[in-house]
C-alpha cells in the first residue's frame, strides 16, 4: 500500500507535465488551458523488488474558462494495484499550487509547482 500511495503523486505531476493534449487549440491564455481534453496511455509498473507489471491509465483534464485553473481525474490500474487520483490546480502569477487526492487508498498531498510561457 505504501508504493500505492507514493505513485499517485509521482504519476499525477508526470500526467500534467508530459501526457497532456498539447496540440489544441488554445483559446484561452492560462498555463492550463492547452491541457483540455484527455489521454490514455499505459507503461510498466516496476517494483522494489524487481517484479513487473502492465500499467494502464486514462486522465481527463478539465481547466476553467480562463486556462488558469484545472481539475484533473487520473484513473490507472495493473493486475495487483489501481489508483484513481483527483486533483486541482490554480496558477497565480506562475506560482502552480493546488491539491490531489486518492480515493482507493485514503491518501491525499499537495501540489506545487512553476508555469512559464507554455511550460510547467
Amino acid at each position: 500500500m505504501m508504493a500505492q500511495s507514493k505513485l499517485a503523486p509521482a504519476g499525477l505531476l508526470l500526467l500534467l507535465a508530459l501526457a497532456a493534449p498539447h496540440d489544441m487549440a488554445q483559446a484561452a491564455t492560462g498555463a492550463f488551458a492547452a491541457m483540455a481534453g484527455s489521454w490514455s496511455g499505459g507503461g510498466t509498473l516496476t517494483m522494489t523488488d524487481g517484479a513487473q507489471e502492465r500499467l494502464r491509465c486514462r486522465a481527463s483534464y478539465s481547466p476553467d474558462s480562463g486556462g488558469d485553473s484545472l481539475h484533473l481525474n487520473l484513473q490507472c490500474a495493473s493486475d495487483s494495484y489501481k489508483f484513481d487520483v483527483a486533483s486541482d490546480v490554480v496558477n497565480r502569477d506562475g506560482a502552480i499550487s493546488g491539491s490531489w487526492n486518492e480515493a482507493s487508498h485514503n491518501a491525499s498531498g499537495s501540489v506545487s509547482g512553476r508555469a512559464s510561457g507554455n511550460s510547467i
